[in-house]
């Protein structure tokens, strides 16, 4: 499974791509940070954002891309920035069809490190030691899209697998509240 991991913001978008499935060693295929300019016009930098990605997935054709999802923060511009860009990284993946996974901070930080209260160093630490590289990728926000990667790839079977389950007890349910109305109008 090849997953394009997206840590969204405005200044730096940080983007990485691992190959790989769960349980088995993984392999990075690239990491990098989208940049735009803090100065420039809001929808200047979108676009940016948007041409950034776009590359990311012409060169790399991931199968998922997996988004950090957006959390309450403090700084009410800081989460409007990462929502913005957050959205552009989904818009890019929905118009080529793409599958998007959600993942929060924690979630990440706990698949990755084993606890969901990481500091960027240790995930930039266990990242660079699953992938087997010789340094953390630089900003942080590039070691971070690799995480969310990886966290996507070890949580994508199990997720799968809830969601069919939950599809197949909803199939069920339609077909006994069919079957029972059914009966109803027969009586």
């Amino acid at each position: 499974m090849r997953v394009l991991g997206v840590d969204p913001g405005l200044t730096r978008c940080g983007v990485g791509v691992v190959d790989g499935v769960a349980g088995r060693p993984l392999t990075m295929v690239g990491v990098g940070v989208v940049r735009t300019p803090p100065d420039a016009e809001l929808s200047h930098r979108l676009l940016a954002v948007e041409q950034g990605l776009e590359q990311w997935l012409d060169e790399h054709r991931p199968e998922f891309v997996a988004v950090e999802r957006v959390f309450s923060q403090h700084n009410v511009s800081t989460v409007m920035g990462t929502a913005q860009a957050s959205a552009v990284a989904m818009l890019c993946a929905a118009r080529r069809g793409i599958p998007v996974a959600l993942h929060t901070p924690s979630e990440v930080k706990a698949a990755v490190t084993g606890t969901g209260r990481a500091d960027k160093a240790q995930v930039g630490a266990m990242v660079t030691r699953l992938l087997r590289l010789s340094a953390p990728p630089k900003p942080a926000d590039a070691a971070d899209a690799l995480a969310l990667a990886i966290c996507h790839i070890w949580r994508a079977p199990a997720q799968n697998r809830l969601q069919q389950a939950v599809a197949q007890h909803t199939a069920q349910s339609t077909v006994r509240r069919t079957a029972h109305a059914t009966k109803g109008r027969t009586a």
